[in-house]
């Protein structure tokens, strides 16, 4: 297999002036051939010289811009040739962890060591096919050259492209019923063959047995159907990724996996899982090689499960505690304490096992799938086996037995006591470190209930922190509360005065009570009425009548006020009417003349007696002149409606 890797050493696709320029590895069967500096157009002319399987790219941006140029650069391709991004489809990963999965390093920053890795990788079935087309091609066999208006030949040299057209339609639909290929095909006629014929044949590009072509008359055009989307195709088998996997079986299932590389791939939880939705959910994960338990003991459900995947299980040599669970999923986020557990068991098995991954990639060469070489070992296989059979030889053969070695001569006496008393050293001093050992254990545990206690003086500081600010906010409620009440006993205290005030005026038979509105509103009123209030035959006084309303004047009338005294100037007459309407004594503060102190005062009695006595003959006669204006506005309708009834019989 044959394989091109291509990666930019300086330009790029979408630079007008400075075209992008590749470094070219070959790889074939598995070996570096060279590497090249090429331009775009070197580049095309050999992957059409030299056919290659596979050309390998580390990103689509590399050579297209956008999806049109990304369709453009996949047709002029040949058929056989398939492009390849090793980093991944529709989610990607770096070059690096890439070339780490088959134990290969590189330079990142030389061009020409990335285009050998993704040419290598690539070749040993890496990344994904990039599938731009569908499994149907579109051949159009049409007019190279126009034929113009020509002259006296004109007709003849119609008649020969549009044969030329004519026969070669016939001799590709000959090659495309040799290769027994179904087509539909659409001709458009023309004087002496046919100006254009469509052939859409229902295979892809590859399988057809024509090839885009340009004559002196004729020219073919072999395009494949794109598809809405680009879509991606592992290049391997698809074979799933290995997984370790710890579970925390409960009411709430906690479910985490990462690879056989530390990196999580799964994390998750519900109260709704049954056995058969971890295995489906854990089968769209990957294939899981290893189950976890964060319990010395492994619960039978999880049993359950590894004998459902017959994974390898794992279990701790005691159970986690909490801080060491803390410990391995800090570098990690979590939404339940379900989550951490599970996912403290798989990251604790992979722990177990880093050495081991260790010794491997050191003893593997470049080449080969760490992944599939890590769990067939930790299945049992010997790693030389396992590298034999990925390699596809068959395993070496076990070298024969070293010669028998020679006797062992007897030692020295001496060297047997020397010997003897470098035990007894290595033996205390394994004792003290031992012994130390245990003191620094001490140590921790006593240093770790140090931190509980510390955390519990904390916590009770906070709470009791807590409680206090609690406690505060409740005494400043009261306390908003108490001067709420303390204004509304001295706004009481002041009332009370006020109608004390009027109480005594009432009790004296030489004066009487005035309440003082400040204006003739209804603001006013409702003010007057909540300070000292009013009530059925109370005298008020207002300094001014501005502002006034009818609604006002009905209002104190309907609270049988008897007499409402004005100051300043004399009353506006249409207030007066209002008044005399609602039969409201309104009178002037000459007539009265009140002594007013505040929102109380007087008046001497007779002076408001005979004011109201002459506000009331007034009265009287208001009331007969409306009877007087009632009867005449009577008689004239009257007049009115029989002058009506005459000029209508007359």
């Amino acid at each position: 297999m044959k394989v091109f890797g291509i990666d930019i050493i300086k330009g790029s696709v979408r630079s007008r002036t400075r075209r992008p320029v590749y470094a070219l590895a070959r790889v074939e069967d598995g070996e570096v051939l060279d590497v090249e500096e090429v331009t775009g157009f070197r580049l095309q002319r050999l992957l059409a010289a030299e056919e290659p399987d596979i050309l390998a790219v580390d990103s689509l941006q590399e050579i297209a811009a956008d999806q049109r140029e990304l369709h453009a650069f996949l047709q002029s391709l040949p058929p056989a040739t398939k492009l390849v991004q090793v980093t991944g489809g529709e989610r990607t990963e770096s070059l690096g962890k890439v070339a780490a999965r088959y134990n290969i390093s590189f330079n990142k920053f030389d061009p020409y060591a990335e285009a050998r890795t993704t040419a290598r990788v690539a070749a040993l079935g890496a990344g994904v096919e990039v599938i731009a087309f569908e499994n149907t091609t579109d051949i159009v066999v049409s007019r190279h050259r126009s034929p113009g208006r020509g002259g006296w030949s004109q007709n003849r040299y119609v008649r020969k492209i549009h044969g030329g057209v004519l026969q070669k339609a016939r001799e590709i639909e000959g090659r495309l019923r040799g290769a027994g290929l179904d087509y539909e095909k659409k001709e458009t006629k023309a004087f002496g063959g046919y100006s254009r014929v469509a052939f859409r044949v229902k295979a892809p590009r590859e399988m057809v047995p024509v090839h885009s072509s340009r004559g002196a008359d004729v020219q073919v055009r072999v395009t494949g159907r794109q598809l809405d989307r680009i879509r991606f195709e592992p290049l391997s088998d698809g074979r799933p990724r290995y997984l370790i996997v710890g579970l925390d079986p409960g009411t709430t299932t906690g479910i985490a996996a990462v690879d056989l590389d530390g990196n999580l791939v799964l994390l998750t939880s519900s109260r709704q899982m049954t056995m058969s939705d971890i295995v489906e959910e854990l089968y769209r994960a990957g294939k899981p090689l290893i189950i976890a338990s964060d319990v010395q003991q492994m619960p039978y459900s999880v049993e359950k499960i590894r004998r459902a995947f017959n994974a390898i299980p794992y279990t701790p040599k005691q159970s986690l505690s909490v801080e060491a669970k803390y410990d391995l999923t800090a570098p990690f986020s979590y939404t339940n304490d379900h989550e951490r557990d599970a996912l403290s068991a798989a990251l604790d098995a992979y722990r177990s096992l880093q050495n081991k991954f260790r010794n491997i990639v050191k003893r593997v060469g470049p080449g080969y799938d760490l992944d599939e070489v890590r769990a067939r070992v930790l299945r049992g296989q010997p790693l030389d086996t396992v590298l034999a059979d990925l390699q596809g030889a068959p395993a070496a053969k076990e070298e024969a037995p070293a010669a028998e070695a020679e006797p062992v001569r007897p030692v020295e006496d001496e060297r047997v006591m020397a010997l003897d008393g470098m035990v007894k050293r290595l033996r205390s001093y394994v004792q003290e470190l031992q012994e130390e050992l245990r003191e620094r254990d001490r140590d921790l545990e006593r240093l770790r209930q140090d931190v509980r206690r510390a955390r519990s003086a904390a916590e009770r500081k906070i709470r009791r922190d807590a409680e206090l600010a609690a406690k505060d906010a409740t005494i400043e409620s009261l306390r908003e509360q108490l001067r709420d009440e303390r204004r509304r006993s001295r706004r009481l205290k002041k009332r009370l005065e006020r109608m004390q005030k009027v109480a005594k005026l009432e009790v004296s038979e030489d004066y009487t009570p005035l309440k003082v509105l400040d204006s003739l509103t209804r603001e006013a009123v409702r003010a007057l009425q909540e300070e000292i209030g009013i009530a059925g035959g109370d005298v008020l006084y207002v300094p001014r009548a501005h502002g006034w309303g009818r609604g006002v004047v009905k209002d104190l009338a309907g609270t049988g006020v008897r007499a409402l005294v004005v100051g300043g100037e004399p009353p506006d007459p249409h207030l007066v009417r209002v008044a005399r309407e609602s039969d409201l004594p309104l009178l002037q503060e000459e007539a009265v003349n009140p002594d007013i102190r505040g929102r109380t005062g007087a008046a001497l009695t007779d002076a408001l007696e005979r004011a109201i006595v002459k506000w009331q003959e007034e009265q009287k006669a208001f009331r007969r002149e409306q009877e007087a204006e009632r009867v005449e506005y009577l008689v004239k309708e009257y007049r009115s409606e029989r002058e009506k009834e005459v000029r209508r019989g007359g």
